[in-house]
């Protein structure tokens, strides 16, 4: 982890050092607070828009925190990662368009590919043959027009749309629901590693207060990260989704976000759910083929396909 960073005030001149490891040990103990929430955190950042997790923290306990952090995650084997901080560093402003933007990331990789047209590609856990045969079309073909694909790594469609992104020699983002180091599905553990690696993993959970809770409590990260992948990402492709899926969180993001939300037309033909009607009627493109995304994306002259 980088030593030190400059804070910025509002992407202006950089305006004071700050300590990655400190922040990161604050932050982690705001959520150690009763009750601690994304929303009560992002609430207590939004009535100070200038501060850092420090200014709410004293050092000795933050300092304490980072070590304890330090801790478990070289004992879940990550000896490298990074932190994006907001006011510091390379944090992506866009993320700010969250209903409850996230202070802090923790990250494996390389930060840059962050910074490339990316394209979220999600959807059901435990989807059709056709669902996954379409996940890896749209994702060899988003890698054709030089979009990088970020999905969540979990069962079915996520896992589809990442395999197929580096079959396709292309780039990719996982967003996980779980701190670094740990892993779930247990099945992905090498993609995982493999992503971190080579390419970008993402978390935004805090490391101690997942370590603390039971597994209940922490299945409340994962929605939560779609939220963030949704405002990281030019866009996001729906591709199959039950009523209640929590592919849906993401959906409902990428609208309050701003941001394109696409829905294949398979989606529709289906008599069992009505959610892509509901999202259509509130500014979601479905989408026949991929045309209707590049133009929608003003991708005007598509890249030759291989």
């Amino acid at each position: 982890m980088n030593a030190a960073l400059l804070a910025r005030n509002d992407d202006g001149p950089a305006i004071a050092p700050i300590s990655p490891s400190r922040e990161m040990g604050a932050y982690e103990e705001l959520w150690l607070q009763q009750g601690a929430t994304f929303k009560t955190i992002a609430d207590r950042f939004a009535a100070d828009p200038t501060a850092m997790p420090s200014d709410f923290v004293p050092p000795s306990i933050a300092e304490t925190r980072a070590r304890e952090v330090m801790t478990k995650l070289s004992k879940a084997g990550v000896t490298r990662f990074g932190v994006r901080i907001h006011h510091a560093g390379n944090y992506p402003t866009r993320l700010r368009d969250a209903k409850h933007p996230v202070e802090l990331l923790y990250f494996q990789g390389t930060w840059e590919l962050s910074e490339t047209r990316s394209v979220a590609v999600v959807g059901s856990r435990k989807p059709s043959d056709d669902g996954i045969a379409r996940a890896k079309k749209i994702a060899r073909e988003l890698v054709a027009q030089d979009f990088t694909v970020v999905s969540g790594l979990a069962y079915g469609i996520d896992t589809a749309a990442h395999t197929a992104a580096l079959d396709a020699k292309g780039r990719t983002i996982a967003v996980i629901g779980t701190p670094l180091g740990v892993y779930y599905p247990k099945e992905n553990t090498d993609l995982q590693k493999r992503i971190a690696t080579d390419f970008l993993l993402i978390s935004q959970v805090p490391v101690l207060r997942y370590a603390s809770q039971a597994v209940p409590h922490n299945r409340l990260f994962f929605p939560e990260r779609n939220i963030t992948m949704s405002a990281m990402t030019e866009a996001t492709i729906i591709v199959e989704a039950g009523e209640t899926s929590g592919t849906l969180t993401q959906a409902r993001a990428a609208l309050h976000q701003r941001r394109k939300l696409f829905i294949l037309d398979s989606c529709f033909q289906r008599k069992d759910i009505t959610w892509p009607a509901a999202f259509e009627a509130r500014g979601a493109i479905r989408i026949k083929s991929m045309e209707d995304v590049w133009d929608a994306l003003s991708v005007s002259s598509p890249l030759p396909k291989n």
